[in-house]
């Protein structure tokens, strides 16, 4: 089974350097905000990207921008589905079939539990919302 619902990543870029993440999720935590996903890379050597996905974004933003971060939510679609093999390539699939292109994904899941989670963005949310609870 595979739902598919809108929500809302905090966005935030940042120097690469050595401890920035364990900075940007001290900070998150000591709100007492609980990071459900994470995302980070790095983009032209010394720029990072970190993505989060909480259960409350408004302290999120609120602290990070306390400590002279510049955050952002960005709309993207989270996806809960069974795990188990092959299920991930169909989630891409039925995006994929009805003509809309990912633009990035992570996804996570404890080896022991039954479902598992997937963040991704698209060039049309609304449509692969659509594609995946049909």
């Amino acid at each position: 089974m595979i739902t598919a619902k809108h929500c809302k990543e905090v966005s935030v870029r940042v120097f690469n350097d050595i401890g920035i993440l364990a900075q940007l999720t001290r900070i998150v935590a000591d709100k007492g905000v609980n990071i459900r996903a994470a995302a980070a890379w790095v983009e032209d050597g010394n720029k990072g990207v970190v993505r989060l996905v909480t259960d409350d974004n408004l302290r999120a933003v609120d602290a990070l921008r306390a400590h002279n971060y510049a955050p952002e939510e960005v709309n993207s679609v989270e996806v809960s589905m069974e795990h188990s093999p092959g299920m991930l390539s169909r989630v891409c699939e039925k995006i994929g079939n009805g003509g809309v292109n990912i633009q990035y994904l992570y996804a996570s899941a404890p080896v022991s539990d039954e479902t598992c989670l997937a963040v991704l963005s698209t060039d049309d949310n609304d449509r692969a919302l659509v594609l995946l609870n049909q």
